[in-house]
């Protein structure tokens, strides 16, 4: 099972570090969809997640006074490169490893996913994902709390359904989409939302 996982985890990565191999200086630098980061920043979190190991997370939560903003920022910093193309190298140093934080397994699938959107979409890049990543990834958001970076109260009361995938979460009015359209848009990522339709559509787009 954990081998399926970070088969899908490399994967994702290497998909990745194929579509930033053809951006030039200018678009590394164009906002992404996380807030506050830039294209080059995202990438430079990936590196630094890729990287991360489960003493090494809790040193640096301890460090960061257990602000989770706080710690991210660090590690951007860390793992920025001089130049996209350091950036870019240290993300290929880092593409088949299998460490993570003490957390549940399927969160370096979301990491990947999730953080390949906030890269693509700003660009205009498609990328048709493996159904199974992102049902992993929506099924976890969609059960863990938000203070851990989940989605879990967003999407309290509501159903997901997504429209390419055998699968529904939860119980309430319906809300159908593409299941990659459901992850960003539970992730709070902006300019999703109007993509996706249901009875309870309306109730996300006020909780998000």
């Amino acid at each position: 099972m954990n081998e399926d996982v970070w088969a899908l985890v490399h994967a994702e990565r290497a998909a990745l570090i194929e579509d930033l191999a053809r951006l030039d200086d200018k678009q590394w630098e164009q906002p992404s969809l996380c807030d506050g980061w830039t294209v080059h920043d995202v990438a430079a979190h990936l590196v630094n997640t890729a990287r991360t190991t489960r003493l090494g997370f809790i040193g640096g939560m301890i460090r960061a006074r257990f602000d989770f903003d706080r710690q991210n920022a660090r590690g951007v910093e860390r793992e920025r490169g001089a130049s996209p193309k350091e950036t870019l190298e240290r993300l290929r140093q880092v593409a088949s490893r299998k460490t993570g934080p003490p957390a549940p397994l399927d969160t370096r699938i979301v990491e990947e996913v999730i953080h390949g959107e906030d890269i693509r979409r700003p660009l205009g890049i498609g990328r048709s994902y493996p159904i199974e990543a992102v049902a992993r990834s929506l099924r976890l958001q969609a059960r863990t709390s938000a203070s851990m970076g989940g989605a879990k109260e967003r999407v309290a009361g509501i159903q997901l359904a997504p429209t390419d995938a055998d699968l529904t979460i939860g119980e309430g009015p319906q809300v159908r989409g593409t299941a990659i359209c459901l992850l960003l848009a539970i992730s709070g990522r902006p300019g999703v939302l109007e993509e996706l339709e249901g009875p309870g559509a309306a109730a996300l787009r006020t909780s998000t």
